[in-house]
């Protein structure tokens, strides 16, 4: 046994990328940065493998804050460091909505009050939290075009009545950890930018952005 584990802790605690700075889900009331990478990662590596299987893209990825358990730490990261972040064996799903559906969970993102971790998605709110617009892949959300959205399994199983997809499910076969580790296998520097994707507009900016 002993080889056995020393192996494994040799495998958990090797470096596999450098982080500029530490990055927690608390660091902003919208946005993370540790949401965005995350939810990056899922995209650019579900992405090619939901392509090969079906012909079709993912439109967005919808990840919920409560997945996020730990910290990315300033410093050498470690595969331990991903299997703290997110410790459960959760697999990546694909859900096929119609644009109604992809509206309403919106409006749940924004109703929750949230820094979720979401890709291809921007939303625009007002001080309040009224939605002003949201777009998907910079464009206008289509009601009668199916949507494809990357979320955990465990988000589909615990919710399954509001995540019931109208248009398909495609479960990839892929943990959101794997997908994790051979993301940042693949960078130098983890490094994420905000890139504005869930912002308050001011007042004067208001009917602009709703046009």
């Amino acid at each position: 046994i002993k080889p056995f584990r020393e192996h494994i802790q040799k495998d958990l605690d090797s470096v596999l990328a450098y982080s500029l700075n530490t990055y927690s889900k608390h660091d902003g009331k919208y946005n993370t940065l540790i949401g965005n990478f995350l939810a990056d990662a899922i995209f650019d590596e579900a992405n090619p493998i939901f392509k090969i299987r079906t012909g079709k893209n993912i439109d967005m990825v919808f990840l919920n804050s409560g997945s996020i358990r730990s910290i990315i730490p300033k410093g050498n990261i470690s595969a331990r460091t991903m299997f703290e972040i997110m410790p459960f064996d959760n697999d990546t799903y694909v859900v096929a909505y119609n644009g109604d559906d992809v509206k309403r969970l919106i409006k749940d993102i924004v109703e929750s009050k949230q820094a979720h971790a979401i890709s291809k998605l921007n939303i625009r709110i007002d001080k309040d939290y009224n939605l002003i617009n949201a777009t998907i892949g910079n464009e206008k959300i289509d009601s009668s075009k199916t949507y494809y959205i990357a979320i955990s399994d465990y988000m589909y199983n615990s919710r399954v009545e509001e995540w019931l997809p109208n248009e398909g499910l495609y479960p990839l076969n892929y943990h959101l950890r794997k997908i994790f580790i051979d993301h940042i296998k693949k960078i130098d520097t983890i490094k994420p930018d905000i890139k504005d994707r869930y912002i308050v507009i001011p007042w004067f900016e208001k009917f602009a952005c709703s046009k």
